[in-house]
């Protein structure tokens, strides 16, 4: 009989300011010949919020592509498996460090990695109207209250979520009702944030759609996003670039660390970016399904 066929993987955490904190994430080498099917069902195994499978590219100028998984559905696009992906190849030697070309749903995106991580642009901002803040705190699980007055639009930089805008302490009291979720246009989730300007910080929850709503320790195309609704609502500056850090997942007990800058005029976003250290944790082969 023959041998199964094995692929190599690594898991890392990304956003991570240490090992088993951040997101974790699956990257599968050489899954060129996997099909849908059996991506999907790695990525099951692997039982993660996202397992990013790395082929040739076949985009021009593309150094590599990903595609990337849920346990239950592919994405065209997502913050932490495109860093972690990309400085996982610079660090086991597939490719050089500067600035990698990504190929993936959402098109060819520069990576730029550096020693101890990564830093992604993303796509072109989108944004858009949001549900009602106080009819979405209610599906969070929050009320009237706990809001701060600013309005709860949608927005992302690849892929979209709404911005819940809340009071320090209501952060930690979020629990979202998917029943009632499902009636509300919110793109890929929800982000509950809490923004500090004097630091320049957004304490922030993701719950996904793609999750089951389930929360997510660190999310780099939620991160994205915030900058475009933080300029939209005037908290960030509308010309000109700004810095702001994203710390999320530390209810978890994987505290993530995501520093970003907005690019605005006119005041709206133009462009953003999202960086975060990246830390192996384990390495091996899987079997590949039949």
């Amino acid at each position: 009989m023959a041998a199964p066929v094995e692929l190599e993987y690594e898991v890392v955490d990304v956003f991570a300011p240490r090992a088993f904190a951040g997101n974790p994430l699956a990257v599968v080498f050489d899954a060129d010949e996997l099909t849908t099917g059996q991506c999907q069902a790695l990525a099951n195994e692997f039982a993660l919020s996202e397992t990013s499978f790395l082929c040739a590219p076949t985009g021009p100028g593309a150094d590599y592509r990903v595609r990337i998984f849920t346990p239950y559905a592919e994405l065209p696009f997502a913050g932490h498996p495109s860093v972690g992906a990309a400085h996982t190849l610079v660090r086991t030697g597939r490719l050089p460090a500067g600035t990698l070309r990504q190929e993936c749903g959402a098109g060819i995106l520069d990576v730029v990695v550096d020693g101890d991580g990564a830093t992604l642009s993303g796509g072109a901002p989108t944004l858009e109207d949001g549900p009602a803040p106080g009819r979405l705190a209610e599906a969070m699980g929050l009320d009237a209250a706990d809001l701060t007055g600013v309005p709860s639009d949608v927005a992302g930089c690849g892929l979209p979520f709404a911005y819940l805008s809340v009071c320090p302490d209501a952060v930690d009291r979020a629990v979202p009702d998917p029943r009632a979720l499902a009636g509300f246009e919110v793109g890929e989730g929800v982000s509950v944030v809490s923004w500090d300007a004097a630091t320049a910080t957004a304490r922030a929850r993701v719950f996904a759609r793609d999750l089951v709503w389930g929360e997510d320790p660190a999310t780099g195309s939620a991160a994205l996003g915030t900058g475009v609704w933080l300029v939209e609502s005037g908290l960030l500056a509308g010309e000109g670039a700004s810095r702001y850090t994203v710390r999320q997942g530390e209810r978890m007990g994987r505290p993530s660390v995501l520093e970003c800058t907005v690019t605005a005029a006119g005041g709206s976003a133009v462009a953003a970016t999202v960086r975060g250290a990246v830390v192996p944790v384990a390495s091996g082969r899987i079997r590949v399904p039949s």
